[in-house]
């Protein structure tokens, strides 16, 4: 990158705080939503080449306890990553150069640090992970080799993470998107090289994934080592400062048990998922991976308002954070209403892009319409605890998330699934706890806004 690509907050306006809102927040929306978009095309890319090459096993194999392990483990990190991204955003917001330069370094070896320690325990204990989620005996073979393989690079899962949402948070959210474009390609030509060509099924689709995360993760690095603002990164400079891990740690955590929270649900939710046979992992499996549409959509909303708040709260714009959240919670009703029309209308051709089973998109197209319908209640969610997350409030969304969403979910696996003979009262627990933990945040965001005011911040 050369310098006048790199926006110097001294010399230019920062458009997050003084531009026009609608159109700054969609400027921001769109390259995250994008790259979200190639950054989930990775795994989906690898589940429909494995699902048509390999077979039913193969895509159930890469899908359903592994995916659910990874998802687990990365959702915690990402969460973690929050801290530094409120940190360096409110910073950014304030012009305090020499802070955001700090914990851009002390937030780069904690990625650092945190992905070698994953990688040996993951890899170590990736048999008793499948066998504690009642993995099917006909896919914990190929299981065992994907996640095997994942973990060993999942440092270049954290560091990517990590240097992305640190380009974002001041408001730079286009080189990541580039980066995960070409990352995306070279993984689909690595698995149309392994798994067709070389005939490595699981294997294949692993190693594919390996290496494009390698490379994502170099790209962001050099993306950081080469810029000339305050967001400038030193290799000899990454090291830990306590006292900013500390503040990054306080607002990270939170996120991080949240998001740990909710694919602990989710792994129960698989485990119980698993009980009902290897054509049901495979639809649970395929239907994931459509879902992840509105959830790419809806966390790209969720990252753009914490981005927006966290800068106009640092910059003590009261006015233009309330108007940011009322504008991107408009967006993003609309958006969930379109998506959950489309999925209905267009679940079965979805699906058979994944499998030709019969079996198997009889029942993907049953889980479609169970919670599809539903996405719009996921939206007070999503950005009320993205707005109070970029004040640097996590702790009491974190609780709401965890009793309205999680617990729930747990208690109703426990208590209500056992009375149905299939897998529609597993999934029908995602709408009733996205209702309930709506109206929890609907409450207390409407309460932090008022003292918010009162305070004067």
């Amino acid at each position: 990158m050369n310098q006048t690509n790199d926006k110097n907050p001294k010399s230019e306006a920062n458009q997050i705080t003084e531009g026009v809102i609608w159109k700054q927040l969609m400027l921001f929306f769109f390259p995250i939503v994008v790259g979200t978009f190639f950054q989930q095309l990775y795994n989906t890319v690898d589940a429909i080449v494995v699902g048509q090459v390999a077979g039913t096993n193969a895509l159930a194999s890469v899908g359903g306890s592994a995916g659910q392990i990874i998802n687990l483990v990365v959702g915690f990190f990402t969460g973690l990553t929050a801290g530094a991204t409120v940190m360096i955003s409110q910073f950014f917001g304030a012009k305090k150069e020499d802070m955001v330069n700090r914990s851009l370094h002390c937030a780069y070896a904690f990625a650092i640090f945190g992905g070698a320690v994953i990688s040996v325990i993951g890899i170590i204990l990736t048999p008793s992970f499948l066998g504690w989620m009642k993995t099917s005996p006909d896919v914990i073979a190929d299981s065992t080799v994907y996640l095997r393989i994942y973990f060993s690079g999942i440092i270049f899962v954290f560091i990517y993470n990590m240097g992305s949402s640190i380009l974002r948070s001041t408001g730079d959210s286009k080189r990541p998107l580039y980066y995960l474009i070409i990352c995306c390609f070279i993984n689909i030509f690595l698995d149309i090289l392994l798994v067709v060509v070389f005939r490595l099924a699981v294997a294949g689709v692993a190693i594919a994934t390996w290496i494009s995360q390698a490379v994502s993760a170099i790209l962001v690095t050099r993306c950081l080592m080469r810029s000339e603002n305050g967001l400038k990164l030193t290799l000899s400079k990454i090291r830990i400062a306590p006292d900013i891990l500390k503040g990054q740690l306080k607002i990270g955590l939170p996120g991080g048990f949240q998001s740990c929270m909710y694919n602990i649900s989710n792994v129960l939710i698989q485990a119980c998922i698993n009980s009902f046979g290897t054509a049901t992992v495979a639809a649970a499996t395929a239907y994931t991976k459509m879902d992840s549409i509105y959830w790419m959509i809806s966390g790209a909303f969720g990252i753009s308002i914490t981005t927006f708040v966290g800068q106009n709260y640092g910059a003590k714009k009261q006015d233009r954070v309330r108007k940011s959240v009322q504008i991107c919670f408009a967006i993003n009703c609309l958006t969930a209403l379109l998506i959950s029309a489309l999925m209905l209308a267009f679940c079965v051709p979805l699906l058979r892009i994944f499998t030709s089973d019969a079996e198997v998109i009889d029942i993907g197209q049953r889980m479609v319409h169970v919670v599809s319908p539903f996405y719009i209640t996921f939206v007070t969610i999503e950005i009320l605890s993205g707005a109070l997350r970029g004040m640097g409030n996590v702790v009491i969304p974190t609780i709401l998330t965890m009793s309205g969403v999680c617990i729930f979910r747990i208690i109703w696996i426990i208590v209500a699934v056992p009375h149905y003979t299939d897998f529609s009262g597993v999934y029908i627990s995602y709408p009733i706890s996205w209702i309930l933990t709506s109206i929890l945040f609907l409450f207390y965001y409407t309460y932090s806004i008022h003292h918010m005011k009162k305070r004067g911040h």
